[in-house]
């Protein structure tokens, strides 16, 4: 297992996809993400609060996609992709668009997380069954282990329907996932009393059983946790309680375990772990982020923010967990062989010197000079390629009939 290649509070500005290829595989332990829900709303934080200027846009559209995940997803991962053509077919294409930004993000996410790590996905009704399904499909429907229902009170009521008053989390992890089940006890209910079996059909008869002082391990329907209110609220439009976030951290991580949180906004994840003793990284498009996180932790500690606590990054990481590679072009007598000389584009047969070497992946976005991040290419598809992912490429092909790929 490789060693991170990052630091312990580092906050990075920018695309969290470019990022997240950048980081190192199985180096994270817990992933909590509070994406866009495809609300079909745009959001802001009041003028005066503290997070004033903090401002997302959830309505999708194809124009919002790069062409290459979608070229990416149909070439390397078809379940996926036949799941996004379903979703276009009974929800639109916004959702197939939403969809497909979450897919490329969550591929990544499982790269980055260990095999004893869990992973919470919060997201509402707009379009968790759709998310669901995406999860079984990236993560395996066998590791799904809870849909968590959060319930919480408060705003408007409406007159032709119930109340919409939840959220829901979807959390998945592997056989070998770390679960404090003590962490994540509840006092019990102050009409619960010790019940008493009887009777020849009961399952124990005469014997009583008595509630745990240590309280009830929580069901995955949890309330007493209301939204955030008073002097916890910064104004961010979506931030989530720190009791919410502090439950989910320990009971699926230890102390010193490293959290990533790759839409961070208001940074209450990466809050939450400081306060607990646990290693954190935070991705977010905007810079807000880290003057939030930076504001919140000096609430929280005080003079130790005067340290320089947090790592403010926006470069793209360089992978450092498999060997170093040789100069890149010196591949090109491999990949030749490999390719049995056929361009990786248009899958046309071309002589050795018209053949560029190319990224699958571009450095500018993580990609590295290792053998099995390059490929040979005509120079007709270098050029339409340039400096963008491989996926890209072959979408751009596929609009043309006379470069049909195989």
């Amino acid at each position: 297992m490789a060693a991170p290649n990052f630091v312990d509070k580092t906050l990075w500005t920018g695309d969290n996809l470019d990022i997240l290829r950048g980081l190192n595989s199985e180096t994270v332990d817990l992933i909590y993400l509070d994406p866009p829900f495809n609300s079909n709303r745009d959001y802001a934080a009041p003028v005066g609060s503290k997070a004033a200027g903090a401002a997302f846009k959830d309505t999708w559209t194809l124009s919002d996609l790069d062409v290459a995940w979608m070229g990416l997803i149909a070439d390397e991962y078809p379940a996926v992709a036949r799941l996004l053509d379903a979703a276009s077919w009974t929800n639109g294409k916004g959702m197939q668009s939403y969809l497909t930004m979450m897919a490329v993000r969550l591929l990544e996410m499982l790269r980055v997380l260990k095999d004893t790590g869990s992973i919470y996905l919060h997201c509402d009704p707009t379009a968790s069954h759709y998310l669901k399904m995406l999860m079984d499909a990236v993560f395996g429907a066998a590791n799904f282990r809870n849909e968590i229902v959060w319930c919480y009170a408060g705003g408007g009521i409406p007159k032709l329907d119930f109340p919409r008053k939840h959220d829901i989390i979807l959390r998945y992890a592997g056989k070998n996932r770390t679960f404090n089940a003590d962490a994540a006890r509840v006092p019990y209910d102050s009409d619960y009393q010790a019940t008493v079996f009887s009777g020849s059909d009961s399952r124990a008869p005469g014997r009583t059983y008595h509630p745990d002082k240590r309280g009830k391990v929580v069901e995955d329907w949890w309330r007493g946790i209301s939204r955030p209110y008073g002097k916890q609220r910064i104004g961010y439009p979506t931030q989530k309680p720190l009791a919410l976030l502090e439950r989910i951290i320990k009971a699926s991580s230890n102390p010193g375990d490293i959290v990533l949180d790759p839409f961070c906004g208001c940074a209450t994840a990466c809050v939450a772990a400081e306060r607990l003793g646990r290693k954190w990284v935070g991705i977010d498009l905007s810079p807000k982020a880290v003057e939030l996180v930076n504001l919140r932790l000096r609430g929280e500690l005080g003079d130790l923010f005067h340290n320089r606590l947090v790592t403010a990054r926006t470069d793209i990481p360089k992978r450092t967990d498999i060997d170093a590679p040789k100069n890149y072009r010196k591949n090109k007598h491999v990949l030749y062989g490999q390719q049995e000389g056929q361009c990786k584009g248009c899958r046309m047969d071309f002589p050795f010197k018209i053949f560029t070497v190319d990224h699958v992946v571009p450095r500018s976005k993580g990609g590295t000079d290792h053998l099995a991040n390059l490929q040979l290419l005509c120079g007709h598809c270098n050029s339409v390629k340039g400096d963008r992912d491989q996926a890209y490429l072959i979408a751009e092909l596929k609009k043309r009939p006379e470069y049909v790929t195989a």
